[in-house]
């Protein structure tokens, strides 16, 4: 395709249009994520992207920002990644993770905010993936990954460092089963000796531990380290001087998101079905850390993703209800709950909502953005969104293409009623569409920057497409009922909920029904590959990260106990839906051209599995082109990658299902 002439123009668009939204070698910064607020609440530290030139990964450092006059300061900025800064309880010193000393090997660091001195803590034997502060300041926990883990599906799943380099040649890789270097472990270092030690024990896996007073820790934990078994792990306590764990909370579904008042005896924590790790957002739930006595606690039908105690009586919490965004305030005396502030048209970066509170009435600070909406530090102070500073540097000039932002809903089969998002150009339907389906499936689309990953969005728009972001059953935001619809039905009902979505509008003069186009990442990879097995109304499809096969994805992937759980099946069931809902199966029914795209790294959908569909339908005499890059994960993440993947689809929906009056 590189000698396409559309495709080197559709290049170069992409590259401009990342030029203008990122600003490289401006120094500008184009990105924010991880905001905290500084004790006193008049200033906050976050980590904002830089980037250098479109190559790999913008450099992140830290920033302060004074919330009053929205004065920012360079704090730290490595050659790499300087990132999740957090302040002392006392507000003077400001810790953070860096891997200036070697990519992805994240460290503990600390910035002097009196004198702007940047110090490191000794190391640990792996990289920090997290930490916090101690309720009184003279301690903190480090969450430590091995070197040979994998991060989570949501974050490229890759295995965090490999040792070819340090290999002959010929030497083979091998695989034992047990992997001694994947274990999660949690550390403490000791601000007064400046000495770091291990607290939990051998054999205890921990995923995600925080402070339960200043002795304990409360940590989801499980008994091995392979990523499946965080489907199964349980809430424990485990002493920081002697290590011993005890079990405070074995669930039905999966934790996450644990937080402890300050004396550590009331713990929270959100137990939901989920897809992946940190992809949790469900049921608030209280446990006693003393007399392990649990309640579960009506949050308004928000599910919660976020929880942050803001004294011993005030809980801080934010999730998603519907296509809206919600902060909200628990008070555990009273088991009363209110929204603080509530929104469709804002909502924040990453896979939920994040906040930070900055009293302990519910005000808040967080990254605010949307479709139309570049990231931007505010505030939310008495219920009231306000602005503190915007980091647009181009992305409103980008978007002012788009025709409209609108909700949808629609009844799909059993009467059950489905939400989405539809972006339209400007003029009149009906238009080519292309549906977007998220991952997941457990997740949802909401209000987001485009500018991140889905410029392509843009492009498409450019040129007359509209583009619809469905939440079908098993989305977040709809309940605990809602999300469980899928367990057990991955390809069943919900191809319902996309078809039906399609065909209202389609019904409605919006979509033109000869120029369908479908894609999706993950899960939404796997539906891609599926409608076009069950319907031949698909112009155009492009299957990113998909699953395809699932006996091979539950043999070859590190989360197989995923396939089992969404499936409610077994691999060696010859006539169950290991098989029946399959993809490759039923690839003689294809007509649809279709774009394969996978990453070689990628440990959660294989690359084996984009390759044998592309095979599949080539011997069935379909069009199918496979791509296949060499350095990415679970997606596409790094430039120039991202630019040549952008090309790529917008190109093969051009090609298959053009629009009438094209720019």
């Amino acid at each position: 395709m590189e000698d396409d002439p559309s495709y080197e123009a559709l290049y170069r668009e992409a590259e401009r249009m990342h030029t203008e939204i990122w600003r490289p070698g401006s120094g500008e910064i184009c990105d924010v994520r991880e905001v905290q607020v500084v004790p006193g609440g008049q200033s906050a530290v976050f980590a904002g992207a830089v980037m250098g030139t479109l190559e790999g990964l913008p450099r992140t450092g830290i920033f302060q920002i004074d919330l009053g006059s929205a004065e920012t300061q360079l704090l730290s900025l490595g050659p790499h990644t300087d990132r999740l800064p957090k302040c002392s309880p006392d507000g003077q010193v400001i810790a953070f993770l860096s891997d200036r000393n070697g990519i992805g090997n994240f460290q503990l660091h600390f910035i002097r905010l009196a004198s702007r001195t940047v110090l490191s803590a000794p190391s640990v034997d792996g990289w920090v993936e997290y930490f916090h502060w101690s309720p009184d300041g003279r301690q903190i926990l480090l969450g430590v990954a091995g070197h040979g883990a994998d991060v989570s599906g949501v974050n490229g799943a890759v295995t965090s460092k490999r040792d070819a380099e340090s290999c002959l040649s010929w030497m083979p890789t091998v695989d034992d089963g047990v992997g001694d270097n994947r274990w999660r472990s949690t550390w403490v270092y000791d601000l007064d000796n400046d000495r770091v030690r291990r607290v939990s024990p051998v054999g205890c896996n921990t995923w995600e531990a925080v402070w339960c007073g200043n002795r304990t820790l409360t940590a989801v934990t499980s008994y091995g380290p392979s990523e499946g078994l965080w489907y199964s792990a349980r809430l424990s306590l485990i002493d920081v001087q002697s290590g011993e764990v005890k079990t405070l909370y074995v669930p039905k579904e999966q934790l996450g998101c644990p937080a402890c008042s300050p004396s550590g005896r009331s713990v929270a924590v959100v137990e939901a079905i989920c897809s992946d790790r940190g992809l949790v957002a469900g049921v608030l739930l209280l446990i006693d850390s003393e007399t392990g006595e649990c309640r579960y606690v009506p949050t308004g039908d928000v599910d919660v993703a976020y929880l942050e105690w803001c004294s011993e009586t005030r809980l801080l919490l934010a999730g998603h209800r519907g296509l809206e965004t919600v902060v909200g305030h628990f008070d555990p005396r009273i088991g009363a709950y209110r929204d603080v502030w509530r929104s469709c048209e804002i909502s924040t970066g990453g896979v939920y909502v994040t906040v930070a509170s900055t009293n302990p009435n519910g005000d808040c600070v967080l990254v605010g953005e949307g479709f139309a909406r570049a990231p931007e530090i505010a505030l939310i102070c008495n219920g009231t969104y306000r602005r503190v500073k915007s980091f647009d540097n181009g992305y409103t000039k980008e978007v002012s293409t788009i025709g409209s932002i609108e909700t949808v809903s629609w009844q799909s089969t059993e009467g059950l009623q489905i939400q989405g998002w539809l972006l339209t150009p400007q003029g009149k339907g009906p238009f080519p569409m292309v549906m977007n389906i998220h991952g997941g499936p457990v997740w949802h689309w909401r209000q987001a920057w485009l500018g991140r990953r889905l410029c392509w969005i843009l492009m498409l728009i450019n040129r007359g497409f509209a583009v619809f972001l469905p939440n079908p059953r098993g989305s977040s935001g709809r309940g605990h009922r809602f999300a469980r619809y899928v367990v057990g039905d991955m390809g069943g009902a919900d191809t319902c909920d996309y078809m039906s979505g399609l065909d209202h509008l389609c019904a409605a003069g919006v979509a033109d029904p000869t120029r369908l186009g479908v894609t999706g990442i993950s899960y939404g990879g796997f539906m891609t590959a599926w409608l076009i097995t069950q319907r031949q109304c698909f112009a155009a499809a492009v299957a990113v990260a998909p699953t395809t096969n699932h006996v091979t994805q539950r043999l070859l992937s590190n989360i197989p106990e995923f396939v089992d759980l969404f499936l409610a099946d077994s691999y060696n069931n010859p006539g169950g839906k290991y098989f029946r809902r399959s993809p490759i199966i039923y690839a003689n029914r294809v007509k649809t051209p279709t774009l394969n795209v996978c990453g070689l790294l990628d440990r959660c959908t294989p690359p084996e599995e984009a390759a044998q569909f592309h095979r599949a339908l080539l011997e069935n005499r379909v069009r199918s082109v496979l791509v296949t890059y060499p350095e990415e994960g679970h997606g596409v993440r790094k430039f120039p990658a991202l630019l040549d993947y952008s090309a790529r689809v917008v190109a093969w929906f051009l090609e298959h299902m053009p629009a009438l009056n094209p720019i």
